[in-house]
């Protein structure tokens, strides 16, 4: 008896979870492809953060109890997006001029963290620095860096149509 009512209980938490990641899914693989600023066609790194975030509040779910879902998974992708964005920062810098990504890719791993949780998730300033370990001012400073930044960088100019047609791109 006792085995039956675990494994009615574990199959009502999977499909909690499963309608969970078929709600908040896409939002939450945007947010994860904002944070490692691939372009939207191939966000390899986005899915794997995902996943692994996936995996990991999959675990947790019978663990949850009167805490939101989505927040709690927002806040694993952003601690696992964290823990990795420096050394992926730093070979990208390398072998990376950023010329095909998007325009988040021009700035730094934490830049980017305070923006995608401050301007696109509406997080608020103090809850984007307890999820980050830093003070206010310094969230806000990051901030204002950021946006001060992409407004600065203007997106690359488009090559205006020749007006002989196809004959000139083809010499």
């Amino acid at each position: 008896m006792r085995e039956s009512r675990q494994s009615t209980l574990a199959g009502r938490g999977a499909r909690e979870f499963e309608a969970f990641v078929a709600g908040a899914g896409g939002r939450l693989l945007h947010v994860a492809a904002l944070l490692t600023a691939e372009p939207s066609g191939r966000c390899l790194r986005a899915q794997r953060l995902l996943l692994d975030a996936l995996a990991h509040m999959y675990a947790e779910w019978d663990r949850l109890r009167d805490e939101d879902p989505y927040d709690r998974t927002r806040q694993e992708l952003v601690t696992r997006f964290a823990r990795s964005a420096w050394r992926l920062h730093r070979r990208s810098r390398v072998r990376d001029t950023g010329a095909e990504r998007g325009v988040l890719a021009r700035l730094g791993p934490q830049e980017r963290l305070v923006v995608v949780l401050r301007l696109y998730e509406g997080v608020p300033e103090e809850q984007t620095a307890a999820l980050l370990g830093l003070p206010v001012e310094r969230v806000r400073t990051i901030g204002a860096r950021a946006v001060s930044l992409l407004h600065s960088t203007r997106p690359p100019r488009l090559r205006a149509p020749s007006r002989t047609g196809d004959r000139a791109d083809a010499r």
